[in-house]
């Protein structure tokens, strides 16, 4: 789908020339450890796995350090609220409150659990090709309906920011000023209101002209998704990653 911002599913490496299928589960087999992990090792070393799949995936560095900043603003949230929440042996006081050595190691697990979930996703899903994806997960057995909902979303959501940007860039060119007073909140409601007016039009004629194109509520795949040797080996490594960090937890 040209002009859509994926810049994440152009590459040629190793984890780009897997099947989106094998992604898909490999990403399952891996994300559950994580997520169900309880010692600091399971995590850690779920982490070091997920960077060695996002350097297998080779993508812009930029682009990953500023998505990963983004999600490390939320964490940084838990570093302040859980250790002054949690029950335990105080580090230090905050006035009556107490920062507690277990809410810190609880914080520390939960931020290396985000950051390993987040660079598998960026690894693994975010390095397939929207088409690709609905096709996978048509495949593998999600109901079509959801899938054709992913699609068009990720298709349309574009559609309507520019749509939202040139209404905006409109009223600007009014004299339309934010300020935090009635004014401003009455005229961003009514860009709001155009909005949806203008998307539901928009999914109207969407519609209508697909049905002149003979839809009759199916799409059908043009990738070709085809399991080989490096996907059977991908799955089998995941598989054994996902074992070992069962085996870290249990030993923790």
């Amino acid at each position: 789908m040209p002009g859509l911002d994926t810049p994440l599913s152009q590459g040629r490496s190793l984890v780009h020339r897997l099947d989106p299928r094998a992604r898909l589960l490999g990403l399952v087999l891996f994300s559950l450890p994580v997520a169900l992990a309880g010692s600091l090792r399971t995590a850690l070393l779920g982490l070091v796995l997920a960077a060695l799949l996002l350097a297998l995936a080779r993508p812009p560095a930029g682009l990953v350090l500023r998505r990963l900043a983004a999600v490390n603003l939320f964490t940084a949230f838990l570093w302040v609220f859980v250790p002054l929440s949690a029950p335990g042996q105080a580090l230090f006081h905050l006035g009556p409150l107490a920062y507690t050595r277990e809410g810190a190691a609880l914080a520390l697990l939960l931020t290396l659990k985000t950051n390993a979930a987040f660079l598998a996703v960026t690894a693994l899903v975010a390095s397939i090709a929207p088409p690709e994806l609905g096709c996978a997960l048509q495949a593998l057995g999600l109901p079509e309906k959801l899938c054709h909902l992913l699609l068009m979303t990720h298709r349309y959501l574009f559609v309507i920011q520019r749509e939202y940007l040139r209404l905006l860039t409109s009223a600007r060119a009014r004299g339309f000023a934010p300020r935090t007073n009635g004014h401003t909140y009455r005229t961003y409601a009514w860009l709001l209101g155009m909005l949806l007016v203008k998307s539901w039009d928009r999914a109207e004629r969407v519609h209508q002209a697909m049905l002149c194109r003979g839809f009759k509520g199916k799409f059908y795949c043009l990738a070709d998704l085809r399991y080989q040797t490096a996907d059977a080996l991908f799955l089998g490594a995941a598989l054994l990653a996902s074992a070992a960090m069962i085996l870290v937890g249990r030993a923790a």
